[in-house]
């Protein structure tokens, strides 16, 4: 249609110019943060600029959401402004319709949002991280003590008093066969354990079995049969927002398999999708409040953004920190501000010009 192409040529100049001012706010924070703690570890010029390079696409998420806002809001009020919008509600369009193709631009760009945090947005931030804290020379926030895991469907559990990631070494290694029905099959102790290749390379290793009514020790023979993969420990040493999707799932899981405290991981699982949301969402909102500036459309246009960022993040926080202390659900943590922010679009949508 030749008005949504219009509308489309419209946005997009101001989003990109939007955009672009966004992430060098973002980028400039950053900096300007750890500018003192760089000039004191004497970091290069090189080195600040590759850490600056490495947060561009974290800057690109958050900018996101609030250039969707600004553009589509400062678009409308313009085209109010310019009585263009008369000459479309006098052609028999309405508003719903003639905003379509900029609601189709927000699903698209929460879809686009999920897939780039997921596959650009994780490695690169974990790699600005590792090379912040070796630059700046602090020490890796990592708990590698008490490991419990779940694995094969919970039929063993790993007990680990410390694994050496770096050396792929378990340390005070238990592990437990079970069947079906949570009866146990064996139990194995073993002080060291090896990763080689593709198994657990148990030293010194003893077996406890079930013998009639006795339970039975005996020397454990060497076996390849445990093969769960390095990382499979290291789970419960990162956050949710480091990992890709599928191994945040799996986090959750072998969290609530091994007993382990699991409600901060949910949490910002669900945080996930409900952040993929926030760019239709705020397209959403933008729409309805499209037009109710007529002076000053610039300026009140970034105010309003800004205004209704800050409210969104701070509802957010408020509402994620509850989830993670255990007063309300993780889901209802997550998405509460998407719904309370929908459902305050629907309310100024209906008193908005059609």
């Amino acid at each position: 249609m030749t008005l949504d192409r219009y509308l489309v040529k419209q946005f997009f100049p101001v989003f990109l110019i939007a955009l672009s001012m966004f992430i060098m706010l973002l980028c400039l924070i950053d900096l300007f943060a750890n500018l003192v703690r760089y000039l004191n570890n004497e970091v290069s010029a090189i080195n600040i600029l590759k850490v600056t390079a490495l947060y561009l696409p974290k800057s690109f998420s958050f900018a996101l959401p609030i250039s969707l806002l600004f553009a589509s809001a400062y678009i409308l009020g313009d085209l109010y402004a310019r009585n263009e919008l008369t000459s479309v509600f006098a052609a028999g369009v309405p508003f719903r319709r003639f905003s379509f193709s900029l609601l189709v631009i927000g699903v698209a760009a929460s879809v686009f949002s999920f897939v780039f945090d997921d596959r650009i947005v994780i490695p690169t931030l974990k790699s600005k991280n590792e090379l912040s804290r070796i630059l700046l020379r602090q020490q890796r926030p990592e708990n590698r003590s008490d490991i419990v895991i779940k694995a094969r469907n919970g039929q063993l559990i790993y007990a680990v008093d410390y694994f050496d990631y770096d050396r792929k070494i378990l340390n005070g290694v238990s592990i437990i066969s079970q069947d079906d029905k949570g009866h146990l099959v064996y139990l194995i102790r073993t002080p060291t354990a090896r990763w080689k290749e593709d198994h657990w390379e148990l030293e010194n290793s003893a077996i406890y079995q079930w013998n009639g009514d006795f339970l039975q020790y005996s020397l454990f023979p060497y076996t390849t049969e445990f093969t769960e993969e390095p990382d499979t420990f290291r789970r419960n040493m990162v956050n949710v927002e480091d990992l890709h999707f599928n191994d945040a799932r799996m986090l959750v899981k072998d969290l609530k398999m091994a007993g382990l405290p699991f409600i901060n991981a949910l949490s910002d699982f669900h945080h996930r999708f409900s952040f993929a949301s926030v760019p239709f969402v705020v397209i959403f909102l933008s729409i309805s409040m499209g037009g109710r500036f007529k002076k000053n459309i610039l300026l009140m246009s970034l105010l309003s953004s800004l205004v209704a960022a800050v409210i969104f993040y701070v509802t957010e926080m408020i509402t994620m920190m509850m989830a993670k202390l255990g007063y309300i659900p993780p889901l209802v943590g997550a998405w509460f501000p998407v719904f309370i922010f929908i459902l305050l679009g629907f309310l100024l949508l209906k008193s908005a010009k059609t």
